[in-house]
């Protein structure tokens, strides 16, 4: 015979399981460390864009390089109109700045010799070998000063004097032609010279002179 009472199949124990309590509590935990970590992350970028702005950007190099690029007469400034600080001591700063510039002086010119003019009548010398310049001014009787402002053109006594090609310039009392009876002592009596004097300036070594002839009369006292 079967029972009355049927058994009861498949009953659930009567404990409660605390699985899903402890999963719920650990997921609690988890989220919060997450939040926890989140919360700190967050704190240390704001910290660390405070610092960023406070570096400021340099823009000057990428301007010049800017400028560079466009106008190469950038790169390079003038450095004349440059002022350079120099330092002067502790803490002191002076400007140094480009010296003036001086203007050239014109160079001076030498007063060109005037013309002497000693009176008488001018003659042409030519050069001779063995001729000085001394001893030309002392056949006529004249100073090498006056000699020289008669001939401007020679520069350098020693070295423009070429025999039988330079032809100097000379003063001279008169030019007598010698006529009858006309020797040197009467023709020097005539100039008031002495005959020595004559005779040096002709060149003469002896008292003779012949008829026509042309004799050069230095002045009686030097010029």
């Amino acid at each position: 015979m079967e029972d009355e009472t049927p058994k009861k199949r498949n009953i659930r124990p009567e404990e409660t399981s605390r699985l899903p309590l402890i999963t719920l509590i650990t997921l609690l935990v988890i989220i919060a460390a997450l939040f926890m970590i989140g919360y700190k992350y967050i704190t240390d970028d704001t910290q660390g864009s405070e610092e960023v702005t406070d570096i400021v950007p340099d823009t000057t190099s990428k301007l010049t390089n800017l400028e560079r690029s466009i106008d190469p007469l950038l790169a390079e400034p003038d450095q004349s109109d440059t002022v350079r600080p120099t330092t002067q001591g502790a803490g002191e700063s002076v400007e140094e700045t480009a010296p003036p510039v001086q203007p050239t002086p014109a160079p001076e010119k030498k007063p060109e010799p005037k013309p002497v003019d000693v009176g008488g009548t001018e003659i042409t010398h030519t050069v001779q070998s063995g001729d000085t310049f001394f001893g030309i001014a002392n056949r006529y009787n004249l100073s090498v000063e006056t000699l020289k402002a008669l001939n401007p053109q020679i520069k350098d006594v020693t070295t423009d004097l070429k025999s039988g090609v330079t032809k100097l310039n000379i003063r001279v009392q008169a030019v007598h032609t010698v006529g009858p009876g006309d020797v040197l002592r009467v023709v020097a009596n005539k100039y008031g010279i002495s005959k020595q004097l004559l005779m040096q300036a002709n060149g003469k070594s002896r008292d003779y002179a012949q008829r026509g002839e042309k004799l050069i009369v230095p002045f009686g006292k030097k010029r």
